[in-house]
């Protein structure tokens, strides 16, 4: 069948999208989008390309022209600057006017009769006379009458200057026949979400932890006064476990024994009991007055809370007799409690996203987020979202988002990678990674280089905790202090995002043997420590976050240039601005435990330094200073006294 109409101007290879547009791309507030297409027709016209953006709603669009480079390639770019929704699209038009000044100006030779040339000339003028608003159409057949003029007296030259000079060009810029044109369809979107969502530290304490009397139980207001020692260390977001009323059956006992004690307090994952479940406060924390104190206090300190979404429920969580199905159920009837195998989790039930009372269940979760929403908190770390249906979060993010697009969620998805990307693109803002177990030099520079390349760049933001409660990391076991050390600088430099788990600073690093996990895990336990024991890194903690508050290269997330080492042992990576303002240079030492040294080779063309140019190199870890001249500089470690450099470039 011969199409009554088709696109004139083919678009194509546009850049960037994810899964042909099913998904938004991901920026911040004040990001640039660039975005390239292949755009081209038929035939020999000259194309416009216009690039168009808008916050998704806006009658307008904010239009910018597109620019060809080679091969039909157009590039441009836009910038957003609100929260929420965006949406952008190209439109490519045959320039009929442009076409038309190169045709006949490629003609005029002496002797040519350009009369019939002129004459198109003046049509395609006046079809844009009439998208022009009364003034510049008066300007256009202003000048219109004058080529008709100068074409009835033989004067072909002055008829020919007058419509393709500079003042009738000006106009017809503003006025082009689109007509011969396409706008890609549907727009493509971009979700814009706040720059905490791109740089931030994180930092995660247990409430019930906050008492300086062992054995005592925390509160919230032992919490407040611990608010101002976490800014202190620089931490934007203070991110807390669980805070719900917890469940005494089957309650865990310390180190996650299956019977506990008398005054063992339990896991805070095993929500619910007679006091309420996932909109309530454990009585032992305090009351709403001390939480809205508690909100107040961050608020002052300009520290954002976190708090961890948690679908669990004990066996006494309301939910259980008000909703028995809205759980797993054995063939006997009874209700499974959750497992990993080897690990079982008699103390909680986990909630069955197929029941058959699946709208009331999905609503119930979506209430839970509006209601910790209202009460001060803007970001959700959330727990396994890789064991619940996507499309549920999809919807439920989207929900939120309507009212709320301020707030950020965290995948806590130690999961298959494609599951990780695609919880990524229905709407998570930021993921846990594999970061912590990557300790090689050549693993954490493919890792990093795979989340911040190609397509991972455009909507995953990877935030590198270096460690976690569940998570203490073999390095960190065997290579004590030195180790943390290096792996608080690499978390902190080679992502943009990144946090740790409270007694981090005092190098805690005792573990089951043979295990990933803490002996006398606070997950079960009340812990009370000494801030200040000797041997902490709290002061090298601050320092770093002071030096990523300092140096915006190092508040980028997909900027990491990682350089020529000639030792396998020690990995260096540069991060700098778009402008190279601020260069920074990270020389890590992945050996705890010896020393090890190297030439380093140092791209100067790309950092814009003279090959044969001096140049300073401050490390801002140390206040040491170093005068550097060409490609190469040696840097050695002692494990015991220095273990990275961050260093900022400067030329003289």
């Amino acid at each position: 069948m011969i199409p009554k109409d088709y696109p004139r101007v083919i678009i194509e290879a546009v850049e960037p999208q994810i899964a042909a547009g099913h998904y938004p791309i991901k920026r911040v507030v004040g990001e640039k989008v660039v975005v390239s297409a292949d755009v081209y027709k038929e035939g020999h016209d000259r194309l416009a390309v216009v690039l168009k953006a808008r916050q998704l709603g806006a009658n307008d669009w904010k239009v910018s022209p597109m620019t060809l480079s080679n091969n039909d390639r157009w590039h441009g770019e836009f910038t957003v600057d609100a929260i929420g929704a965006w949406e952008y699209t190209i439109e490519g038009y045959a320039e009929r006017y442009l076409s038309w000044v190169e045709e006949v100006t490629k003609k005029n030779v002496p002797g040519a009769d350009l009369k019939s040339e002129l004459l198109e000339g003046l049509v395609i003028l006046k079809t844009s006379a009439g998208l022009a608003p009364a003034e510049d159409c008066a300007r256009i057949n202003g000048l219109m009458v004058l080529m008709e003029t100068a074409l009835a007296a033989g004067e072909q030259q002055v008829a020919l200057e007058l419509g393709v000079g500079s003042v009738m060009a000006g106009i017809m810029a503003s006025y082009p026949d689109r007509r011969e044109g396409y706008q890609l369809t549907p727009a493509l979107a971009v979700m814009v979400n706040r720059p905490i969502t791109r740089f931030a530290a994180w930092y995660e304490f247990f409430p019930r932890s906050q008492s300086t009397v062992p054995g005592q139980h925390g509160t919230l207001q032992d919490s407040i006064r611990r608010l101002h020692e976490v800014r202190a260390m620089g931490f934007d977001v203070v991110y807390l476990p669980p805070i719900h009323p917890i469940g005494y059956s089957f309650r865990k006992g310390k180190n996650n024994n299956v019977v506990a004690s008398p005054g063992d307090v339990g896991s805070p994952w095993a929500i619910g009991n007679e006091h309420g479940g996932h909109m309530a406060l454990e009585p032992k924390l305090g009351n709403w007055d001390d939480w809205d104190q508690f909100v107040a206090t961050c608020r002052e300190l300009n520290l954002e809370i976190a708090l961890d979404y948690v679908m669990n429920c004990s066996p006494d969580h309301p939910y259980v007799a008000a909703h028995p199905d809205w759980f797993f159920h054995r063939p006997d009837g009874s209700i499974k409690y959750a497992e990993n195998p080897p690990k079982k989790y008699q103390d909680v039930y986990p909630l069955n996203f197929s029941t058959s009372d699946r709208a009331g269940l999905w609503q119930e979760m979506l209430t839970i987020f509006l209601f910790w929403i209202g009460k001060g908190v803007t970001t959700f770390r959330v727990d396994n979202p890789h064991t619940k249906p996507v499309p549920f979060w999809e919807w439920v993010i989207g929900q939120v988002h309507r009212q709320h697009p301020q707030v950020i969620f965290l995948a806590e998805a130690f999961t298959k990678p494609k599951m990780m990307r695609l919880l990524a693109k229905v709407g998570f803002a930021q993921s846990y990674t594999y970061f912590t177990w990557r300790n090689q030099k050549q693993d954490l520079t493919e890792y990093v280089s795979e989340l911040t390349s190609g397509d991972m760049k455009e909507y995953f933001t990877g935030n590198f905790f270096a460690n976690t409660p569940d998570i203490l990391p073999p390095i960190l076991q065997t290579g004590g202090r030195p180790a943390f050390i290096m792996r608080a600088v690499l978390a902190a430099t080679l992502s943009s995002v990144y946090g740790i788990y409270s007694g981090y600073e005092l190098c805690e690093n005792a573990a089951i043997p043979g295990k990933e996990e803490y002996l006398d895990s606070e997950k079960y336990e009340i812990k009370v420590r000494d801030w200040h024991a000797p041997g902490n890194i709290t002061g090298i903690i601050t320092r770093i976050n002071q030096i990523r508050r300092d140096s915006p290269a190092l508040q980028t997330y997909n900027n990491v240039l990682f350089l020529t080492v000639d030792n396998p042992h020690i990995i260096a990576y540069a991060k700098m601005t778009e402008d190279r303002s601020d260069i920074i240079l990270c020389v890590v030492n992945l050996d705890p435990v010896h020393r090890q040294h190297s030439i380093l080779h140092l791209p100067l063309g790309t950092f814009g330094i003279g090959a044969d140019e001096t140049f300073q190199a401050d490390d801002l870890l140390s206040g040491e200073r170093y005068d550097w001249r060409g490609p190469t500089a040696y840097v050695e470690f002692n494990p015991y006294t220095k273990v990275a450099h961050i260093i900022k470039l400067r030329r003289r």
